[in-house]
């Protein structure tokens, strides 16, 4: 088991899906969201979950709410993660990527730097940065952020010490932003779960 924390983002609008993501049921779980948590707890030490409000899940679980109500951006649950956590560098996975496996997660974690910022993971549709290590020295970049009401991550790892790392199969990281990605992730978690 990793003994780096894990965050699972949660808490997201799901605008494109039509209903919050993180609720959907999956596999033999009630939400995505406790599939995810059920299955890293497996793999890390200690797994927490960024959300908006964690009265919406009915299951216990380390959660770590992000109190800005308006902005629904990654960047305001990495400001409250790196608030809550001691460590200095945390794996960040979103919740609607079920698929990212162990083998994944420890090539990142070993790929990693301690001189870098972040380490990412990248296919040939590009890079996936709600699949990675985020480091402290990213935390005064994420608040500026939110000031300046810049939510791109894409934008902050290109500005970082990024090492990306290269996975040729992008089976394993569909993400569900939209009902027809649902759909497929149902009809794969027997072929790859």
């Amino acid at each position: 088991m990793f003994s780096l924390p894990c965050v699972i983002f949660a808490g997201g609008k799901s605008s494109r899906m039509g209903e919050d993501k993180a609720l959907l049921p999956f596999a033999s779980y009630s939400t995505l969201t406790e599939y995810q948590y059920q299955r890293l707890s497996q793999i890390f030490q200690d797994v927490y979950i960024s959300c908006k409000d964690s009265s919406h899940f009915s299951f216990n679980a380390n959660f770590i709410e992000d109190l800005e109500e308006n902005i629904y951006a990654p960047t305001t649950g990495f400001t409250a993660a790196f608030q809550s956590l001691k460590e200095d560098r945390f794996f960040a996975l979103s919740v609607d990527s079920p698929f990212v496996n162990k083998d994944i997660i420890t090539t990142l974690i070993q790929a990693d730097k301690k001189n870098s910022d972040a380490t990412i993971a990248k296919t040939d549709e590009g890079i996936q940065p709600l699949c990675g290590i985020y480091h402290r020295s990213l935390e005064s970049k994420f608040q500026k952020m939110i000031q300046e009401n810049n939510h791109k991550l894409g934008y902050l790892l290109k500005e970082s010490q990024t090492t990306y790392k290269y996975f040729k199969d992008i089976t394993h990281f569909l993400n569900m932003n939209h009902p027809k990605d649902y759909k497929k992730a149902l009809s794969l978690i027997n072929s790859l779960l």
